[in-house]
């Protein structure tokens, strides 16, 4: 082989191997949905489902998944992925989000936020399994609950009373973010303070120290 042929071919396989870094260090991932043993992610602005196990095109593989988090890998590198989080190809968790609640004179966590674009505060509580309010609390931000949402029944301190399961678009708590969160909106005053419920709090990481509750993207 000539001198030249080989300068050729080693820049040939120089470029191909730029190519492929260059490649890589553009790879952004972000977790759109997640389900048992599947997730809907985003890969460089193009949407796919993957199912444990499986690779796309561009080298992410699935290595497991919850209603919580996914596992993906990336050239033998591992890395959790919570809904809305991004990830890059240098495998650097872009910085995640957290928010310090603290005590009121009632033991209570309150946070301020917004459901659907509207700013109300709520209570933590993870004994109720929804995001739950009363129907004065949906009337103030404005939820058609009647006309979008489904008819069903709950059991307060007062005995059986008529509730509306919906589904809210958005819920944001110190700007952790959660699309698609099932709730119920009670007929009447009860409950007094808009409850965040499981269906919010199972998409974030929770942790209580010293009488402060973080919450945590």
């Amino acid at each position: 082989m000539s001198i030249r042929r080989a300068i050729q071919t080693g820049l040939m396989l120089f470029s191909m191997l730029f190519a492929e870094l260059l490649s890589a260090a553009e790879l952004h991932v972000t977790a759109n949905a997640l389900f048992e043993n599947r997730a809907f992610l985003t890969i460089n602005g193009r949407s796919q489902v993957l199912k444990s196990g499986q690779t796309s095109p561009e080298g992410v593989k699935l290595v497991s998944a919850n209603a919580r988090e996914a596992v993906v890998e990336i050239n033998g590198k591992f890395q959790r992925i919570t809904l809305s989080s991004e990830i890059n190809a240098g495998f650097e968790a872009v910085e995640r989000k957290r928010v310090s609640l603290t005590r009121n004179n009632r033991s209570e966590y309150v946070a301020g936020g917004s459901i659907n674009g509207y700013r109300i505060e709520m209570k933590v509580d993870t004994g109720a399994n929804v995001v739950a309010m009363s129907s004065k609390h949906a009337s103030q931000i404005g939820l058609q609950y009647k006309r979008d949402g489904k008819r069903s029944r709950v059991t307060t301190a007062s005995g059986q009373v008529q509730a509306w399961s919906v589904m809210l678009d958005r819920v944001e708590v110190g700007g952790l973010l959660v699309h698609n969160v099932r709730a119920s909106v009670i007929e009447g005053d009860y409950p007094t303070d808009v409850l965040l419920g499981m269906s919010w709090l199972n998409h974030v990481e929770m942790r209580e120290q010293d009488g402060i509750l973080y919450l945590e993207q």
